[in-house]
């Protein structure tokens, strides 16, 4: 079946333009009018019923919720708001955020208050309770993140499972048999985060294929638990000359401090990769090679996603976004004596 993104390609046009046609929200010129209309009628293209019913009764408004926890990591989460506040703009939406502890609750009274056309989930647990609301609102909805049960469910994320391997092949492609992967906090785990359990056992089962030592430990962000971590790691991984780092900035910036103090060069005696950071790593010294965590595309592709359903596109899916490889200047091949 056809849906907005296949009458956008073959009219040569993006989404929003199709949307806009379809709904009278904005004036479109004739001759790109002519052309969506073309395309609509070569696919056979029909945006479901209750689309069209609810193009008459827009708020164009969509319900973010983001949930703040004691272990969420503001500068990451804000960027992914502002990703997805930005996204909504270029299709003339606002977006209501939703932050409170007891998010169903916020989700619940919206819907039933006819503010929002849709909704866009961010900081997905494995068993979000989110989840069975947005399925008993019927409201298009769109998920970043991945839960433990997608039945029903339009979601976007990046592929960590990828991600994980990807960070891991670098370091063997430069000689590295003994690598340390240093997580979140171990109550970001305790709480069904979806995304840094992914990371962590593709890492460990990509070692184990690869017959490359692995180990994990969780990090708290403070200096005595990056020492713990590290320390930790070292003791399981005595000839360890490289480490992944999927946690946030701070505990980059207090482990680059330890490792100067220890006098441990980088990437002379530890090669380090910072996998899935949704921050730049050009201010550290040195730069640290990094997979980005692409909070921009994912935000600009949820919103997407919601104004394909309100165009009548309803199918339920999974979309994961390819990792990509930054070199910059913290890997090397593995010096020839341990730290």
């Amino acid at each position: 079946m056809a849906n907005i993104t296949d009458v956008a390609r073959v009219a040569g046009v993006s989404i929003s333009t199709v949307s806009y046609a379809l709904s009278g929200k904005r004036p479109i010129a004739e001759a790109t009018k002519t052309r969506i209309a073309e395309a609509v009628h070569e696919l056979g293209y029909r945006p479901n019923a209750g689309a069209r019913m609810l193009a008459g009764s827009r708020t164009n408004i969509l319900a973010l919720t983001a949930p703040m926890h004691e272990d969420t990591h503001p500068p990451a989460l804000m960027a992914f708001v502002l990703a997805v506040v930005t996204a909504a703009r270029s299709f003339d939406y606002d977006v209501l955020l939703l932050t409170e502890g007891e998010a169903t609750t916020g989700l619940r009274r919206v819907a039933s208050s006819s503010l929002v056309d849709g909704i866009v989930m961010l900081d997905v647990t494995t068993d979000d309770e989110r989840t069975a609301v947005v399925r008993e609102l019927g409201l298009p909805s769109v998920l970043i993140g991945i839960p433990g049960d997608t039945e029903g469910l339009t979601c976007v994320d990046l592929d960590f499972e990828a991600a994980a391997r990807l960070s891991l092949a670098r370091l063997v492609e430069l000689g590295h048999t003994s690598v340390g992967l240093m997580g979140h906090a171990e109550q970001l785990y305790g709480r069904g985060s979806n995304y840094a359990p992914r990371f962590r056992d593709s890492f460990l089962e990509a070692g184990g294929e690869s017959g490359i030592a692995t180990a994990f430990h969780t990090t708290e962000a403070t200096r005595e638990g990056v020492e713990a971590s590290l320390d930790g790691l070292r003791a399981q991984l005595p000839d360890m000359t490289a480490v992944v780092l999927n946690c946030n900035e701070n505990i980059h910036g207090i482990l680059l401090e330890v490792l100067r103090e220890r006098e441990v060069a980088v990437p002379a005696a530890l090669s380090i990769v910072s996998a899935c950071s949704s921050f730049s790593t050009e201010h550290f010294l040195p730069p640290i090679d990094v997979i980005p965590l692409p909070a921009q595309s994912s935000g600009q592709r949820a919103v997407e996603l919601v104004v394909q359903q309100l165009a009548g596109f309803v199918d339920p899916h999974v979309e994961l976004i390819a990792p990509t490889y930054q070199r910059k200047q913290s890997t090397a091949p593995p010096a020839a004596a341990a730290l």
